[in-house]
């Protein structure tokens, strides 16, 4: 998938939640795009800081659409997976 389709899909699930944040959002599509689904990657393909990405995770997880499932405690690497609710946002319309 491109830059922009990626991009398109992150707006597009903003839209759909209006209280997500783009970093949210870009988690939850990069899982639907079967991206690696741990906080360190994520963080290291769009470039932004690991902690940024442990915030974001943390919201998600709070509002129900992700499932933190393993944190290494020394690294603070977080692996995680959506939930029925975190899928249904990345999905089209009807499907």
């Amino acid at each position: 998938m491109s830059e922009a389709a990626f991009l398109g899909l992150v707006a597009e699930i903003v839209r759909r939640r209006s209280g997500l944040t783009s970093l949210e959002a870009g988690i939850l599509a990069a899982l639907h795009l079967g991206l690696p689904a741990d906080s360190r990657s994520f963080a290291k393909a769009v470039a932004v800081e690991h902690a940024l990405v442990l915030r974001a995770l943390a919201g998600l997880d709070e509002a129900g659409l992700v499932t933190l499932t393993g944190r290494d405690p020394r690294t603070q690497r977080t692996r995680y997976r959506a939930s029925p609710d975190g899928l249904a946002l990345t999905m089209p319309p009807g499907g």
